[in-house]
């Protein structure tokens, strides 16, 4: 550290291949720290894909917003997580006010980061910098699109939910959405996550985006998808077969 400002690391961490249900982890490396080892051992950091978007609150805004940095393995509510506060503070980004919802305060204090050393950083990993795989990347590129462009999905009265390529299932991605919408705009509405698996190809990622995308707006994606959460009872009301076996994703 020089003077008072802090210097940080965001380091990937991706799981060999043949690690099934090992996940990819974002990391935050503070004046050599690994902040996440030294105070919290009961799950990984967080997902790389969801701390990297464009929304994601480790972009620092001027008002202050919280951020989830890892989550217990059984479950936040269970185990608890850790959270820093992140804020834009003139040419600083400011990380403080750690806590866990299980244990309480965390003994990590503040950190002040140069702002423009500190978007030079996130901008250098949430553009693969190396770290990716060719389905992460087709994921990465179809989570900001679809985040961009709601109306691709809403024609369909559809909404768009998350995409993904696991690490031991990287030949694929996995995207979900849901029909008319989560959370329901009125109490006691039907709802349905739909789930759909597409292989990942040798193309540029940005060529398998596009054509993704162009299937998605000129047919209704529910017809190549599998209902995969909701309940029966919504199915019913919706006009769609509930599954005898449903998959069970959690929603991401």
């Amino acid at each position: 550290m020089i003077g008072n400002v802090n210097a940080l690391a965001l380091r990937v961490v991706v799981p060999d291949a043949d690690e099934e249900g090992a996940v990819a982890q974002l990391r935050p490396i503070v004046d050599g720290r690994d902040l996440v080892t030294e105070v919290f051992d009961r799950g990984p950091a967080a997902d790389p894909l969801r701390m990297l978007r464009v929304d994601s609150p480790l972009r620092a805004a001027d008002a202050p917003r919280e951020m989830r940095w890892a989550e217990a393995l059984c479950t936040e509510e269970c185990c608890g997580a850790l959270y820093v506060t992140v804020r834009r503070d003139g040419d600083h980004v400011v990380w403080d006010g750690w806590r866990d919802p299980y244990e309480g305060e965390v003994a990590l204090g503040a950190f002040r980061f140069d702002a423009r050393a500190y978007d030079a950083e996130v901008e250098r990993v949430a553009t693969g910098d190396g770290w990716e795989w060719a389905g992460h990347a087709v994921a990465r590129l179809l989570d900001s699109e679809f985040r961009r462009h709601p109306e691709w999905l809403a024609r369909w009265q559809c909404r768009f939910g998350s995409v993904f390529s696991l690490p031991w299932e990287r030949e694929r991605i996995t995207f979900s959405f849901f029909h008319p919408e989560f959370p329901p705009a009125e109490d006691g509405a039907p709802w349905l996550q739909f789930l759909m698996t597409e292989p990942v190809t040798d193309e540029a990622p940005d060529e398998q985006v596009r054509a993704f995308v162009e299937r998605i707006a000129g047919s209704d994606p529910r017809a190549a998808a599998d209902v995969c959460g909701g309940s029966r009872e919504s199915a019913e009301r919706l006009g769609y077969p509930w599954p005898q076996r449903p998959r069970g994703r959690k929603r991401r």
